[in-house]
């Protein structure tokens, strides 16, 4: 039997079970031994991470050539314009890669929104946007590049849903164990 994790990453850990410099590990959150996490966030991102015990489930889940789909909410400044948005639907070149065509719409900020600890920066002139971005790849720091590209900044980046698995049931710093093998855990892949 394959062993899942769920978890709630906070802001300021690392998607790894050993601190580094001023960031927590996931080990002050999660006590299951033997799993790893199959898709990273960075430490500035908050959201779901799934963990397992199964390198073939960490592979399908993590490798951008099974494109699973990873939702993102990322709140923005500055209020985007449907252009600058089409730019990333249609895929956008960054320094070191052609992101390919997102999906992205405009959103009202996430229902029972957890506060970020330390909160983002608050500029009384300058608003802020919530974006939804649906992606099949997953490079690094990829949706902050994304949306930097187009001239509106991520201030706060969460990761909603990695395939048909999402955040619902999970507060903030909060994991759940799923049990089962390979053929039960298919649900992941179903978005």
């Amino acid at each position: 039997m394959s062993k899942i994790v769920l978890f709630n990453k906070p802001y300021g850990v690392l998607s790894q079970f050993t601190p580094e410099g001023k960031w927590r590990a996931l080990d002050g959150f999660i006590p299951v031994k033997g799993v790893y996490v199959a898709g990273r966030l960075d430490a500035d991102s908050e959201g779901l991470l799934i963990l397992t015990d199964d390198g073939k489930l960490q592979a399908r889940i993590a490798d951008p050539k099974h494109k699973l789909e990873k939702t993102y909410w990322a709140q923005v400044e500055g209020l985007p314009e449907e252009a600058a948005l089409d730019r990333l639907r249609a895929g956008i070149a960054l320094s070191d890669f052609t992101a390919q065509p997102a999906k992205v719409r405009v959103i009202d900020e996430p229902a029972a929104l957890w506060q970020r600890d330390p909160p983002i920066r608050y500029r009384a002139a300058i608003p802020t946007a919530w974006l939804e971005i649906r992606i099949r790849e997953g490079k690094n720091r990829q949706v902050r590049r994304m949306t930097a590209a187009i001239g509106y900044p991520t201030l706060r980046l969460i990761r909603a849903a990695i395939g048909a698995t999402s955040l619902a049931g999970l507060a903030l710093g909060q994991w759940r164990q799923i049990e089962g093998g390979y053929q039960d855990l298919q649900g992941i892949f179903n978005a």
